[in-house]
């Protein structure tokens, strides 16, 4: 009776996210319905990051636990094959009893990339955005959330039941050509807090908000404070660290 962990990528350009919604096609509810056409269990899965709509995974993890004996070589394969094109199982192994992909995880990555000219290859992982960038003062912003910090501010939702604060161990923009990408590791996320960190940062970058604002917004514990929401095509869960 063993406990499975899954590394997952997906494009979640048509999804409501990972979580299982009634009102919309999930990840959560692709899989476990592979699950069940291979493995003939039907069963919930726990994955470590909720990503919202639209948004994408190269490192997902998920785990569940069945009550039988799985053959896991060769279910990476098996699960993917009846899957959609748009969602890969990387790997499938036994984990140890009682192990959580979601509560054992002990920091997580992510990025985000913006493009500074149109791109049609990219156009559905990236956030086009052709203004001047003043990505020295973005940078700045960056290195200002470094540590634990309360994120309430970058927050969709105020009333979080394990609270605001998160403890961000990397928090970086990267150049490549015409290709800016923010990079982001930390212990845990808020519902909409890497995008909408991302939004601020770029206000500040294109001039509309101050440099010297940026943190007094991160303190004020406001959501309307901050700036807009990244779009989400553009967000990309990483990796899981254990």
């Amino acid at each position: 009776m063993p406990t499975i962990r899954l590394l997952i990528e997906y494009d979640g350009t048509e999804y409501s996210g990972w979580q299982f919604q009634t009102n919309g096609r999930s990840i959560q509810e692709e899989i476990e319905k592979a699950i069940k056409q291979i493995l003939q269990s039907e069963l919930r899965i726990t994955g470590a990051g909720r990503t919202d709509a639209g948004v994408h995974a190269r490192g997902q993890v998920a785990s569940f636990f069945i009550e039988k004996d799985v053959e896991v070589y060769g279910l990476a394969k098996s699960l993917s094959a009846v899957l959609p094109k748009s969602i890969v199982i990387k790997e499938a192994a036994e984990a140890p009893r009682g192990f959580n992909a979601r509560f054992d995880a002990t920091q997580r990555r992510y990025s985000y990339s913006i493009s500074r000219v149109p791109t049609a290859i990219h156009r559905n992982y990236c956030w086009e955005l052709y203004q001047e960038l003043h990505v020295e003062l973005m940078q700045q912003c960056a290195k200002e959330i470094y540590g634990e910090h309360g994120f309430r501010a970058f927050c969709k939702v105020q009333d979080d039941f394990y609270g605001h604060r998160c403890t961000v161990t990397c928090a970086e923009w990267v150049e490549h050509k015409s290709m800016l990408n923010f990079e982001i590791t930390a212990n845990r996320f808020l519902h909409g807090m890497v995008r909408t960190l991302v939004g601020t940062m770029v206000n500040v970058g294109r001039g509309h908000t101050a440099l010297d604002d940026f943190v007094p917004i991160l303190e004020s514990k406001e959501r309307a404070a901050a700036g807009m929401s990244a779009p989400a095509k553009g967000l990309v869960l990483e990796e899981i660290y254990y």
